[in-house]
């Protein structure tokens, strides 16, 4: 009886390795993705000043990885994203105000909002702010009362 016991448990947490890891077990699946800078593709986000370039995933969907570029000058309103998502400055002076802090970040930096944290950017100096984000599942921008 012990003997069956132990091996039911070493299946659920095969399988739920499986479920939780699957790039783990991916063999078949494996990929690479390229996209060079000057085939990416820059679409208007539907807000004046921001532009995305989607480069794996579908942002609408799920999780993604892309750029995110705000024009020189921008200031977003008060916002959070509901996904977690993890972010480089690629370019431009970013600064961001959340959990009672404000940062300057210049091309290099990283940062992560988890948990929807609320936050507001601006995108100092005289050129645009870049950033690659690799957001955990569907993209948005909800607006803060």
């Amino acid at each position: 009886m012990k003997h069956s016991h132990v091996l039911l448990v070493a299946t659920a947490v095969a399988l739920l390795s499986v479920a939780v890891f699957p790039e783990a077990f991916a063999g078949d699946m494996a990929k690479a993705v390229f996209t060079p800078k000057a085939e990416m593709k820059w679409n208007n986000a539907g807000i004046p000043g921001v532009s995305t370039a989607v480069v794996d995933g579908d942002m609408a969907k799920g999780p993604s990885r892309f750029y995110l570029k705000y024009a020189a000058g921008l200031v977003t309103p008060l916002h959070h994203h509901s996904p977690d998502h993890y972010v480089t400055t690629v370019s431009g002076t970013l600064v961001l105000q959340g959990g009672g802090k404000e940062v300057r970040l210049e091309p290099g930096s990283y940062f992560a909002f988890t948990g929807k944290a609320v936050h507001l950017a601006r995108c100092e100096g005289g050129g645009d702010c870049v950033m690659f984000i690799n957001a955990l599942g569907p993209w948005d921008v909800v607006p803060e009362k």
